[in-house]
């Protein structure tokens, strides 16, 4: 097993428990939204919208999982650029997890959804 630091994997896990959280926030919310409102011309934007967030943290969770594993198999350890790669993969999923979470939370707002 590629040997990384427990800082490291501490942000992946964290990371990947709160893409979860965003996946059935996003979920939850476009149930939600949908059992009070029905797809509407209102609310078919924003049922577009939740599903495309949902799929975009799915998108990222199963990325940065299979680079982990990928990682792992690595024997000894693994080569810099597939350091890098974790590196920049992290910083791309976080950003995605915070803009997607917005918009969640945001179309939450809007509708006084829970």
């Amino acid at each position: 097993m590629a040997k990384l630091s427990d800082e490291t994997l501490t942000t992946i896990f964290t990371l990947q428990r709160q893409l979860g959280e965003g996946i059935e926030e996003a979920a939850a919310a476009e149930w939600a939204l949908f059992q009070r409102q029905g797809e509407t011309e209102e609310t078919l934007p924003e049922l577009a919208e939740l599903q495309s967030a949902r799929q975009r943290l799915n998108a990222r969770y199963s990325g940065l999982y299979k680079l982990l594993l990928r990682i792992l198999e690595i024997q000894p350890i693994a080569p810099a650029d597939m350091l890098n790669l974790l590196a920049q993969t992290i910083e791309r999923t976080e950003a995605a997890r915070d803009a997607s979470l917005a918009s969640v939370r945001e179309i939450k707002r809007n509708w006084n959804l829970p």
